[in-house]
């Protein structure tokens, strides 16, 4: 089971929470002048890393929060919760 440390409620079970996505993903920053091919690989594009990555996660059954967590693809293991904002591969030595 994974247990994630949520910023606000502290640690709870991971069926408190949805997977949103990959938190290392750079919206378009002027959505009028981006291309469709900026906007199909935002959308659509993501790379399937093994190890460490960062992943955007909500709290549904808690505060509804958003979080960032870092987690090891091949284990499961969490390694770093936080705010959406802050960047969590400080905390595992690099990791995406």
């Amino acid at each position: 089971m994974i247990r994630l440390d949520c910023p606000y409620c502290g640690l709870r079970d991971h069926e408190e929470f949805s997977y949103i996505g990959d938190a290392t993903k750079t919206r378009p920053a002027h959505a009028g002048d981006a291309s469709a091919e900026d906007w199909f690989d935002y959308v659509y594009i993501r790379d399937n890393p093994r190890g460490p990555h960062q992943e955007t996660w909500q709290h549904i059954q808690g505060c509804r929060a958003f979080i960032r967590v870092l987690r090891d693809t091949l284990t499961h293991e969490v390694l770093a919760t936080g705010l959406p904002h802050e960047d969590l591969s400080a905390k595992s030595g690099g990791a995406s």
